[in-house]
């Protein structure tokens, strides 16, 4: 390939193989390292930032580069490198192995390609569904997408509405926000995996739409810029319950926006905070070192 033939190596991000698992093997792609995290794709979960177990393969080329691993008493290692372990646990996290291990041993191969194919097709309808209101970035030659859709709410940035806006609003409608700004800033990557039902890939979709109009009222200037729908979400019960309301909008409008919050209704614990203040200035919630002292 091309970066081949200039000297360099390529690094595959296999931080996702929903789009992969029994259709494709990244060892045929060309790659010279690639990671395969088990999250979402291996039944692990993804919140918090990880955890980010998995296996990181190389080709033959690269292997006496590897970081030597501890001698295990069935299995010693048999990298001679130079470089010393940079894990004190070789495989990583039992408790989380076990896990992905057992479900690739109960879904089998027809069941982990089935999976794949349901991935791809729940992040294609999001974004059939949906790119009328809000473009679908990257699609291939046919207008198809992977196991992800990127929506682009940059457009949206002339009118005062940030990505961000969109994000808080959606707990009002009861879900928690898709990934934003990456890996495009400004937009919002939906990844509906093969877990969901049609009825809750609709559910999201209708949420959408529905802030897609609260959006349009704000762009056309019959919603305030500021005291509006987006700008003051999340709204909590202690904000719909006070006696005090100083919004043009009203609290039903706020707290059941769409029909099914009437029977299944998730309340956000605190409204819209800060998060690049919260980042910047980091603070300790544990007790100070003073009371750990012996009396």
């Amino acid at each position: 390939g091309i970066v081949h033939g200039r000297g360099g190596q390529v690094y595959m991000d296999g931080a996702n193989m929903n789009a992969q698992v029994g259709l494709c093997r990244p060892g045929d792609i060309g790659a010279d390292v690639c990671h395969l995290n088990l999250h979402k794709t291996f039944c692990i979960p993804h919140g918090g930032g990880g955890p980010g177990a998995g296996p990181i393969g190389v080709a033959k080329h690269l292997v006496p580069f590897l970081p030597t691993a501890p001698s295990i008493n069935h299995q010693p290692s048999t990298i001679t490198a130079a470089t010393g372990p940079v894990a004190a646990a070789p495989f990583g996290s039992a408790s989380i192995l076990t896990i992905s291990w057992m479900y690739i041993r109960m879904m089998g191969p027809d069941g982990l390609k089935r999976a794949t194919e349901v991935a791809i097709l729940s992040a294609n309808y999001i974004a059939k569904r949906l790119d009328r209101h809000f473009p679908v970035l990257f699609k291939g030659k046919r207008g198809l997408v992977a196991h992800e859709c990127i929506l682009d709410l940059r457009e949206w940035k002339r009118a005062g509405i940030e990505v961000e806006d969109v994000a808080k609003r959606l707990m009002d409608y009861g879900f928690h926000a898709p990934t934003i700004s990456w890996p495009v800033a400004g937009t919002m990557m939906v990844e509906p995996t093969e877990s969901e039902s049609k009825d809750e890939l609709d559910r999201f979709c209708d949420a959408m739409i529905s802030i897609h109009a609260e959006m349009t009222a704000i762009a056309n200037g019959k919603a305030d810029k500021q005291n509006n729908l987006l700008k003051n979400a999340p709204h909590t019960t202690r904000q719909i319950a006070a006696e005090k309301w100083d919004h043009p909008y009203s609290r039903e409008q706020a707290a059941f926006p769409a029909p099914w919050l009437r029977d299944h209704k998730f309340w956000p614990s605190v409204a819209r905070i800060d998060n690049v203040y919260g980042d910047r200035n980091l603070f300790c919630s544990c007790p100070p070192v003073e009371e750990f002292g012996s009396e």
